[in-house]
């Protein structure tokens, strides 16, 4: 008999928003009109883009740090303009990037233990788009690489560690770049466009490998990502303003291997992918759900599995890594869903009897290490993910990694320029170790702030044993 039911681990997924004290509530959500996600999670921290007079700015806040956020919760507030992306760095959860209506990139090292004051001086701006820039994304397996897109339809892939833009990719789209996603070894990028085509291409070779025009007719955003088999899968709508979603396979891209059509909804669907267990998710700006599907090597390849339905819309997304997920409780997926004054975790889960460790579940997943450095990628070396088992969870090692990091995005550019240090370039050397040694003054100022704090808080305890005992006599 043939089976009517397809076979699958993940048919009885199902999602759970967490209880309202484990929320992050009172934050101005960002009002600008950019069909980013807003949000950008890692095992450590959620950042949120906010509202900011004056400028642009986006919250940091350590994972535990839920609750009300009080209004003078210090912010990273370095941008002329609002910020309109963020990203967390693949290999170090204490840096971020974000992109901005002033035109730049800036790089941001977050201190270990989340923000004392504000912080409105970056580890490194970068400049170089012409208008503003509402797209940034790490490359996924080669150290201090981030490539970011601008409405000047260009795209800049930057060496961090130098501060140096290394490829401008300017004459291969005609119009606003909607997205821009990196394959699993970063070898290549898709992108998708306003002018309704996908393009693959190779960023170094700066040649256009693929192309489909009219991949999606509507004329609303699309989103194109590449899956962990090279396949490509888009969201855009139809020419009746049908919400879409497509398979490509890069080799042929004359037709779609499949089309799901779905509702006639206005919002733009973001997806985010989960390489491990093949499942996508696609939340809708402006919806109130998120619907998941699994990629499978066989007809029709896209299998619905279910919708996760809530009452209050979003207006952004945060996607929390694998290594962050709680394994004990078979969680395959958390997003980090923003309202308009709040931002509230769901948890999507695979039912299991057993406490044991689910290997089916977690195979091993892309780890924090990075296959190759920047200079090797741009010399034209491909490094897949180096990948970690989650079978205790995974622990961040805590002191190595800040280390590692003051060495990277600080201390690489002495080392470059020492490296060409010739009389006439001995001078600029030099600036970089003014850069490490504001950086000093800055904890300085901040260890200063926290002691003022201590001796206030003692001061007031003392204060207030000093009543208590009066009230006791």
């Amino acid at each position: 008999m043939r089976r009517v039911v397809r076979q699958s681990k993940f048919r009885h997924v199902f999602g759970q928003a967490v209880k309202n004290d484990q929320c992050y509530d009172d934050i101005r959500v960002s009002r600008v009109t950019w069909d980013s996600s807003f949000c950008a999670v890692n095992p450590k921290f959620v950042a949120i883009i906010i509202e900011a007079s004056g400028g642009g700015a986006f919250l940091v806040l350590p994972l535990h740090k839920s609750g009300r956020i009080d209004k003078s919760y210090p912010t990273v507030c370095g941008h002329t303009g609002p910020v309109l992306d963020i990203d967390w760095c693949p290999h170090n959860d204490q840096v971020i990037a974000s992109g901005s209506e002033d035109c730049t990139v800036m790089v941001w090292q977050i201190p270990e233990n989340g923000l004392v004051s504000s912080m409105s001086e970056p580890v490194v701006v970068l400049e170089g788009h012409s208008k503003r820039v509402g797209i940034i994304t790490w490359h996924p397996t080669a150290r201090n690489v981030l490539l970011s897109a601008g409405c000047d339809n260009q795209i800049i892939i930057w060496n961090v560690g130098t501060g140096e833009a290394m490829i401008s990719l300017e004459d291969m789209h005609p119009d606003v770049i909607y997205n821009v996603s990196w394959n699993r070894n970063g070898s290549l990028i898709c992108t998708s466009c306003k002018d309704k085509a996908i393009r693959v291409i190779d960023p170094r070779k700066e040649t256009i490998v693929a192309e489909k025009e009219k991949a999606h007719e509507g004329a609303r955003p699309m989103r194109a990502i590449f899956l962990s088999d090279g396949n490509i899968l888009t969201t855009g709508f139809s020419r009746m303003s049908e919400r879409q979603l497509a398979l490509w396979n890069t080799q042929n891209m004359e037709e779609p291997m499949t089309v799901n059509e779905m509702d006639t909804s206005n919002g733009v669907l973001l997806p985010f992918y989960d390489p491990d267990t093949n499942v996508v998710y696609l939340c809708g700006k402006g919806d109130s759900s998120i619907r998941y599907f699994e990629i499978t090597d066989e007809a029709p390849y896209v299998h619905f599995l279910n919708t996760f339905v809530t009452k209050e819309p979003q207006r952004g997304m945060g996607y929390m890594p694998k290594r962050g997920l709680d394994v004990n409780k078979c969680e395959i997926a958390r997003f980090y869903k923003l309202h308009e004054r709040k931002c509230e975790p769901i948890v999507m889960t695979v039912p299991r009897k057993s406490d044991l460790f689910q290997d089916d579940l977690y195979p091993d997943t892309a780890g924090p290490d990075p296959a190759l450095e920047a200079e090797e990628w741009f010399e034209g070396k491909n490094g897949d993910p180096i990948l970690i088992s989650l079978k205790n969870g995974y622990v961040p090692g805590k002191n190595r990694e800040f280390k590692v990091v003051k060495k990277n995005i600080l201390d690489s550019k002495v080392n470059k320029n020492a490296e060409n240090s010739s009389p006439a370039n001995k001078s600029a050397s030099s600036t970089p170790s003014i850069k490490s040694e504001a950086k000093m003054e800055e904890i300085l100022k901040e260890i200063k702030s926290l002691k003022d704090l201590i001796s206030s808080q003692e001061k007031r305890i003392i204060k207030l044993e000093e009543q208590m005992s009066k009230v006791a006599i």
